[in-house]
C-alpha cells in the first residue's frame, strides 16, 4: 500500500547542500576521536573551565584510561559506570571505556542512592567512575550489585594550574573555593584516583575489535511511563551514525574551526551526540559547562565565543533574560539547536534578539534514536514544528490502535521512526523490546501529525493522553490554551484515576507575575475555547512546576504525587502548595 510518507515529501526543504541520504562508516566511536587527532592534534578538544586539552592529549589521556580498565580486569561487553558532570574526566572516560570494548553506562551524579542501585544493579557495572561529591550515594547505592572497583576523581583535578595553586592557600576565600569544587574523600585503601589510575597506566591501548553494528558502545537509561527506567542498548554504529547525520545537516560548518558550548549533560543522549560526538567528528572544540548558571555560561560565551549551541527551551529563555539584562552579545552563535520540548515562538524570538538574529531551529529525538530523528531546515524553521527526517531516516504516522497502518497526512496518530540511529532494543528487556522494534521501525510512543509538505508536529507523548468518557484529550492543547490566560505563567496538564475508571483533567498553574487566579475564572475561560471534555475538572495554583534534568515538566511526576486516585471527583483546588524540588 502507497503511503503519503513513502514518497519523503520533505526533501524538497533539504537545504541544497545537505544529501537525502549519506554513506555511514561502520567503525567504532573511538575512531572520530582518532581522526580528530590525526588532522587536527594541536586544536584543543576541551576547554573546562579556562584550562585547554588539545585532541592529541585527549587520545592519550582516553589510551591511558583503557589500559588502566585493563588492570582492572575490564574486558570487552564490561560495563562501566559514569557517574559525572561535562568535565574532562567525562569525555576521557567514555574514550577510554569504549577503547577497551567496554560499554559506558552514563549516570546522573544527581541521582539518589535509590536511583542509582537500579541501574547498577540492572547494567552489571564492574567499575564506576564517579565525582567526589556523588562518593557517598555511590557507596550506599553499591550493596547487592557487580561493582568492583571506585574510581574517585573532582572538578579540582581539572582546573588550569593557577586556580588549583590559589585552592591550596589558607585563606577564607580559598577554603570556600575549594568547597565548590572538591569534597575531601575517605582514607580508604582500596578507593581509586582517577589521576593516579593515569599516572599508573602504561598508556599506548590499541582498540579493541568491535562491531561496530552489533557491539554495544552504551546503555542509555530512559524514563518509562511506569516502573523503573529502561535501558536503550546502542551500538557503536548507532552513535556514529546519528553523529554524521547531525553534521550533514550543517553544511556551513567548517571542520577544525567550531566552537560548541557543551551546556546539555552530555551523560544524557541529546547532550552526547550533540556536546561530545558530533563535535568530535568535526574537529571541534566543546567548552565543557559542568553545571548551567546563566551568568557563567554568558561569561564563556563572550570569551571562548561558540559557534554551535544546543539547547532546551528552558536554557534558552533564561539565557535571553541573563543577556538582556546584562546587555551581553551572542553573536558569534552561528548555529542554535533546541530539543526535548517544544520551543515557545517567544522564547525563540528573545534569543534571536540577544544573539543578532540567530533563529533557534527545534528538533526532535529521543534516547532510543540515539536522540536525533527529526530537525528543523538551519536558518529558516517552521515555528511551532519538530522539523523533517534527518538524511538516511523515514518517518510515518500510524494509528494508535494499529501500528500497521498509517494515516492520511495532517491526521494524528503514533510516530514511528527508522533509521541507522533507531537503538537495538532494551537491555535484559526483551518483551518490552518487541512492543516498540517492529520491522525496525521504532515505535516512539508519541503522537504526532505530517503536514502534507513533510513537515512534522509534535502533539503529546502517547502515555500523557488522557481519556475522558471516550475521548482523548491531549495535555499540551490545553496547556496551548490556558497559557494565553494573562495571569498563567505556566501550566502542565495531567490525566488522574476518579471513580467509575474514568479519568479526570486536572491542571496545575504557576501564577504570572504572583497574580491570584481564580480557578472558576480559569475553567471559564477553557470552555469558551475547549470541547466541554477537554476543560480542566481541577485547577491547582503552583509556586513551581516538577521538572526532569533537562528542565522538561514531568507529568508523570504530578501523576505519581496524585497516586492511584483522587478523594473528591469535581472539587477546585485553589491557593500555593509547595512544588516538588526541580
Amino acid at each position: 500500500m502507497t503511503t503519503p510518507y513513502d514518497a519523503r515529501p520533505w526533501l524538497r526543504f533539504y537545504p541544497a547542500a545537505v544529501p537525502p541520504d549519506i554513506d555511514l562508516p561502520s567503525v567504532a566511536v573511538t575512531r572520530l576521536l582518532d581522526d580528530a587527532a590525526a588532522r587536527f592534534p594541536r586544536r584543543r578538544a576541551m576547554i573546562f573551565l579556562g584550562r585547554p586539552i588539545s585532541y592529541r592529549k585527549l587520545v592519550k589521556s582516553a589510551d591511558k584510561f583503557a589500559h588502566a580498565l585493563r588492570s582492572l580486569g575490564v574486558h570487552k561487553g564490561d560495563r562501566v559506570a559514569l557517574i559525572l558532570p561535562n568535565s574532562p574526566q567525562h569525555v576521557i572516560a567514555f574514550y577510554g571505556t569504549l577503547r577497551r570494548g567496554a560499554v559506558v553506562v552514563s549516570n546522573n551524579p544527581l541521582y539518589t542512592a535509590a536511583e542509582l542501585h537500579q541501574q547498577l544493579a540492572d547494567s552489571g557495572a564492574k567499575v564506576a567512575v564517579v565525582l567526589d561529591r556523588a562518593y557517598e550515594t555511590l557507596v550506599a547505592a553499591m550493596r547487592g550489585t557487580a561493582l568492583d572497583y571506585i574510581i574517585a576523581t573532582s572538578l579540582a583535578e581539572y582546573l588550569p594550574a593557577p586556580k588549583r595553586l590559589a585552592l591550596r592557600l589558607p585563606l577564607k576565600k580559598a577554603r570556600a573555593v575549594r568547597a565548590e569544587f572538591a569534597v575531601p574523600l575517605p582514607d580508604d585503601p582500596g578507593l581509586l584516583t582517577f589521576q593516579d589510575v593515569l599516572r599508573r597506566s602504561r598508556g599506548r591501548h590499541r582498540q579493541v575489535p568491535v562491531d561496530p553494528r552489533r557491539d554495544l558502545a552504551a546503555l542509555q537509561y530512559t524514563a518509562a511511563a511506569t516502573g523503573p527506567p529502561k535501558a536503550a542498548m546502542l551500538t557503536h554504529f548507532n552513535l556514529v551514525a546519528n553523529a554524521y547525520q547531525a553534521a550533514a545537516w550543517d553544511p556551513g560548518a567548517q571542520p577544525g574551526h567550531e566552537t560548541t558550548l557543551a551546556i546539555l549533560p552530555v551523560f544524557g543522549v541529546f547532550g552526547l551526540t550533540l556536546g561530545l560526538t558530533t563535535p568530535v567528528l568535526g574537529g571541534a572544540t566543546i567548552v565543557l559547562v559542568p553545571e548551567f548558571d546563566a551568568d557563567t555560561a554568558l561569561s564563556a560565551i563572550r570569551k571562548w565565543r561558540p559557534t554551535v549551541l544546543a539547547c532546551v527551551p528552558l536554557v534558552y529563555r533564561q539565557l535571553a533574560a541573563a543577556a538582556r539584562a546584562r546587555a551581553a552579545p551572542m553573536s558569534s552563535i552561528r548555529v542554535a539547536v533546541s530539543g526535548a520540548a517544544a520551543l515557545p515562538r517567544e522564547t525563540a524570538d528573545a534569543f534571536g534578539e540577544v544573539s543578532g538574529g540567530t533563529v533557534v531551529g527545534e528538533t526532535y529525538g529521543l534516547t532510543e534514536a540515539s536522540a536525533l530523528a527529526l530537525a528543523n531546515p538551519l536558518g529558516s524553521p517552521r515555528p511551532g514544528c519538530a522539523g523533517i527526517p534527518l538524511p538516511n531516516t523515514y518517518a510515518r504516522i500510524v494509528k494508535e490502535s494499529d501500528p500497521g497502518r498509517p494515516v492520511p497526512a495532517g491526521q494524528p496518530g503514533e510516530l514511528l521512526i527508522y533509521g541507522p540511529q533507531v537503538f537495538q532494543g532494551y537491555w535484559n528487556q526483551p518483551e518490552k523490546t518487541a512492543q516498540v522494534l517492529l520491522g525496525g521501525w521504532l515505535r516512539t510512543g508519541d503522537i504526532a501529525v505530517m503536514s502534507p509538505d513533510g513537515f512534522f508536529t509534535f502533539i503529546d507523548r502517547k502515555r500523557d493522553v488522557i481519556i475522558v468518557d471516550g475521548f482523548d484529550v491531549h495535555p499540551s492543547e490545553v496547556e496551548g490554551v490556558m497559557t494565553t490566560h494573562p495571569a498563567v505563567a505556566e501550566c502542565a496538564v495531567a490525566g488522574i484515576a476518579a471513580a467509575q475508571r474514568r479519568e479526570l483533567v486536572i491542571a496545575y498553574v504557576v501564577p504570572r507575575d504572583r497574580q491570584r487566579v481564580d480557578p472558576r475564572d480559569l475553567i471559564a475561560f477553557c470552555a469558551l475555547r475547549l470541547a466541554q471534555y477537554k476543560v480542566p475538572a481541577m485547577i491547582e495554583t503552583r509556586r513551581e512546576l516538577p521538572r526532569d534534568m533537562l528542565g522538561r515538566v514531568s507529568r508523570r511526576a504530578l501523576r505519581e504525587e496524585r497516586g492511584a486516585g483522587y478523594p473528591v471527583a469535581g472539587r477546585l483546588i485553589s491557593g500555593p502548595r509547595p512544588g516538588p524540588r526541580a
